[in-house]
């Protein structure tokens, strides 16, 4: 399989203005990330509120508007065209929001919402319109009743299956996951990540799936990428990174994770207090601060993302 979707040094960043309404300096929400997504594959994208993955998403959306680099997607550069430019080659990249209740108009019926992007972005007649709306409405788990109701009256479960049905609606081939299963109950998680699953098998998905939560992320993908502070520090497959972290920063969230007995796979570093400022980052890496391995070279030179013996790629200097 190829890629279906390539980054190249990207950038996302927002203005910060001041009381007086002037611009007094930017931050970098995306600092120069460079990914490849394989076509079916699943990556996922893990790191700390802030860390920028959900700006990583909305950009390769769309959404927000790149300072600088590529997006590429299905071999087409999209980074610089217009939203009107972009409209044919983004119907087959969709993003499913975080709180899909909200993104849901409230005064729709679910019925209205759905059949919405078909309007837009094909030539069905009504008829076939209603007809691909029950049958993708079905292919999420959800009866033919639900047309009828209002966000306000199904539960959130419910709300994330009519979220991803609006998605599917136009066959899009890479669907980008914001935090999909936040707020859900452990039961109704269970049948969500299922029913993803389901969908990437008879649609031939594939998945950039954003999350904090590192169980979901390990079940669901097969390859991840660990950000901090607007930079990926580690990539590589998911086992392996889980098994043997490289970054000093992976090994501290894996080391955060609550364990019901048994052993956690590092002890070793212990992540205290809170990032940097993105406004105004530390200068070499960006960790440093909160490293307890952080050396004079630290502080002077940004480590770049480098390719291990084993094939996982880390932005640490004495990673190996």
């Amino acid at each position: 399989m190829g890629a279906i979707l390539e980054l190249h040094d990207l950038h996302t960043r927002f203005p910060i203005y001041n009381a007086w309404g002037r611009r007094t300096g930017w931050l970098r929400a995306v600092d120069g990330v460079s990914l490849t997504v394989t076509r079916g594959d699943v990556l996922g994208v893990v790191g700390e509120s802030g860390c920028g993955k959900t700006t990583i998403g909305k950009t390769i959306a769309g959404i927000h508007a790149p300072a600088a680099g590529s997006i590429r997607f299905e071999g087409h550069d999209i980074s610089t065209l217009s939203p009107r430019q972009g409209r044919a080659f983004r119907k087959g990249l969709q993003y499913c929001y975080q709180d899909p209740g909200a993104s849901l108009d409230p005064h729709w019926r679910i019925g209205r919402s759905l059949s919405e992007p078909l309007a837009i972005h094909t030539g069905l007649s009504r008829t076939d319109r209603h007809a691909r709306v029950r049958e993708v409405l079905a292919a999420v788990g959800l009866p033919e009743g639900h047309l009828t109701l209002y966000p306000h009256e199904i539960s959130g479960g419910q709300q994330r299956r009519v979220g991803l049905a609006r998605i599917l609606m136009v066959q899009p081939s890479l669907v980008v996951l914001d935090e999909p299963t936040s707020g859900l109950d452990v039961s109704v998680q269970a049948i969500v990540l299922r029913l993803f699953l389901d969908l990437r098998e008879r649609f031939g998905l594939t998945y950039l799936f954003i999350s904090h939560d590192l169980a979901v992320v390990r079940l669901m993908s097969q390859r991840i990428a660990v950000m901090y502070l607007g930079r990926v520090v580690e990539l590589g497959v998911t086992e392996q990174v889980f098994v043997a972290p490289r970054h000093p920063y992976t090994r501290s969230l894996l080391a955060a994770v609550p364990v019901v007995g048994g052993r956690r796979v590092s002890t070793d570093f212990a992540l205290e207090g809170e990032p940097p400022d993105p406004v105004n980052k530390p200068t070499g890496c960006a960790f440093r601060t909160r490293c307890e391995r952080a050396e004079a070279r630290c502080a002077a030179e940004e480590p770049a993302l480098r390719t291990l013996a084993n094939g996982i790629q880390a932005a640490c200097h004495f990673a190996e």
